[in-house]
């Protein structure tokens, strides 16, 4: 009989429904303080989970819970950068 793989569930930042790590979108705040999106979902630093949604993800980006989560302020150039990253990922 063979045995079954633990599939990693996360939390998504926007709707707190909880999904297989694989279909969800990483934000990562890296050992830097850089903030970024991380398609690969291995860089190294805290990171927090967005469902491919988009209402999810202006959920997410919408007053602090982004700040909260990644533990750093987050500016609203930088919020516009990473909307716009993750609408990219949305779209292709």
């Amino acid at each position: 009989m063979a045995k079954q793989r633990k599939i990693p569930q996360r939390t998504c930042l926007g709707c707190q429904t909880v999904r297989p790590k694989r279909e969800m979108l990483r934000i990562v705040r890296t050992p830097t303080g850089e903030v970024i999106v991380d398609p690969t979902g291995k860089k190294a630093g805290r990171g927090t989970y967005v469902c491919p949604d988009r209402a999810c993800l202006e959920r997410a980006l919408s007053g602090d819970r982004l700040t909260r989560a990644l533990e750093t302020p987050i500016g609203p150039e930088l919020l516009a950068f990473l909307r716009e990253q993750l609408v990219e990922k949305l779209m292709g």
